[in-house]
């Protein structure tokens, strides 16, 4: 790795590093373009809510399944042919989405296009992190927390500007030309700089983890109609997670180091990103639905409501990696939660008379907060993984995330639709991300007592 970062001419990397951003930024944003969309589709498609929002539980558990793909991808093939196809994989399924018709088609799209940007993540870091050299790794990483916390923040608020003006085909029309440009433009100038190895894919690996995630996710859709299907789908889809986890111990070349779970670091970091994710998914998830279907404004109003929190994420996610690199992650993370908790108290108590601007203010500052807290956890957890291991760490603590924060969005609509009155399920929901928060906070706490940082 540090060999590639010494020799790789320097406009190249700018160049590399752009498209990488720029396509990682379209992936991620496409991942939560469908939330102001959702109550649109429900009632064209005369589709139920529970079913609808597989298009965006879909698709953040597509990410996560096929993301620890990508540390195998990027070992047995090229970079630049990795890039190229992943790109073409992410046209096809935004190709699809242009033309459908109806809810399943719709769905394929989405699944097509979380294929792609679920290798396109990760390959984006472990990149990164190759051709840039070891002292600015915080920065680098800094810039991916970004984009990753940044893209799926601002999804919501194009989505509703693109629905309430154009319609919601439009969230593929639009996305598709700038791909196009990517693939030319990464045709044209990305490099070959990794040697492919003899790296054998375990697909049967890939079938049970895909398995098992989709049954565990879906039965918490079915426990509210068919409790006994929704149990025997959970318990399935855990013994199946339970024999991908031993399958992977037991191969020379699993599709994911597990063991890489035993690092306290890692660990316990990943759980802080994770919490938090679950937490910037399920509020983004569940505001739109709440404004739509309860105070009865158009996806356009709910998207905006969600714009200052977007942009106030992106403005302090581009200041803490570089208080990151100079304080560490103590007072950042810290602080970041305290705020998520207090941003919680008008969506616990929300109502069909809470202000909009009272809910912007809200969403702004759990968002400042997630900020505060996502990248320097995601810096945090590779601390102590050794070069060799990077893409592998990577793949995982992105396949965590993605799923948790899939099971979030699900969890939060099920709780929701638990009460007759929508208001009192919204509540439960906004308390359970207050349960997550406060995990965070005792996992960060934890990590505190014997971290490998002298600051601490």
């Amino acid at each position: 790795m540090v060999n590639i970062a010494k020799t790789i001419d320097p406009k190249i990397r700018l160049i590399v590093t752009a498209l990488l951003l720029f396509s990682s930024f379209i992936s991620l944003t496409s991942q939560t373009m469908m939330i102001t969309a959702l109550p649109v589709i429900e009632h064209e498609m005369d589709t139920s809510l529970t079913l609808v929002q597989w298009l965006t539980t879909g698709y953040t558990l597509m990410v996560g399944i096929i993301t620890p793909l990508s540390s195998n991808m990027y070992e047995k093939f090229k970079n630049r042919s990795v890039f190229l196809s992943t790109i073409a994989t992410f046209l096809l399924g935004t190709l699809i989405g242009c033309f459908a018709t109806n809810f399943w088609t719709l769905l394929l799209a989405r699944l097509v296009q979380a294929c792609a940007s679920g290798i396109l993540m990760s390959f984006q870091m472990t990149t990164m992190i190759s051709i840039y050299p070891l002292e600015k790794r915080g920065t680098i990483l800094g810039m991916s927390g970004l984009v990753i916390a940044f893209g799926p923040a601002i999804g919501p608020t194009l989505s509703g500007l693109i629905v309430n003006s154009l319609g919601w085909r439009y969230i593929f029309i639009i996305v598709f030309p700038m791909m196009i440009l990517v693939w030319l433009i990464g045709f044209l100038v990305f490099p070959n700089f990794t040697t492919p190895k003899e790296i054998k894919i375990d697909f049967f690996s890939v079938f049970l983890s895909l398995l098992g995630s989709g049954l565990t996710l879906a039965s918490l859709t079915f426990f509210q109609t068919q409790a006994l299907l929704g149990w025997i789908m959970l318990l399935s889809g855990l013994l199946i997670l339970y024999f991908f986890v031993k399958r992977q111990l037991a191969l020379k070349q699993p599709m994911l180091k597990v063991q890489l779970i035993k690092n306290r670091s890692f660990r316990l970091m990943t759980l802080v990103g994770i919490c938090a994710f679950m937490v910037l998914l399920g509020t983004e998830q569940m505001l739109p639905i709440f404004t739509q279907n309860v105070l009865h404004v158009n996806s356009m109003v709910s998207g905006m409501i969600l714009l200052p929190g977007a942009v106030a994420n992106a403005l302090s996610a581009a200041l803490v990696g570089r208080l990151y690199d100079k304080y560490g992650p103590k007072y950042l993370i810290i602080s970041g939660g305290i705020l998520m908790l207090i941003a919680a108290l008008p969506f616990v108590f929300i109502s069909k008379t809470t202000p909009l601007w009272f809910l912007t203010v809200a969403y702004m500052l759990r968002m400042i907060g997630n900020a505060l807290v996502f990248s320097p956890a995601m810096s945090e957890a590779f601390i102590e993984i050794a070069p060799e291991n990077v893409s592998h760490a990577t793949a995982l603590n992105n396949s965590l995330r993605q799923a948790f924060g899939a099971s979030s969005v699900t969890l939060l609509i099920v709780i929701a639709n638990i009460p007759t009155n929508f208001i009192t399920g919204m509540r439960l929901s906004m308390w359970t991300t207050v349960i997550l928060v406060l995990l965070m906070l005792f996992a960060f706490l934890t990590y505190l007592r014997h971290s490998p940082r002298k600051e601490a």
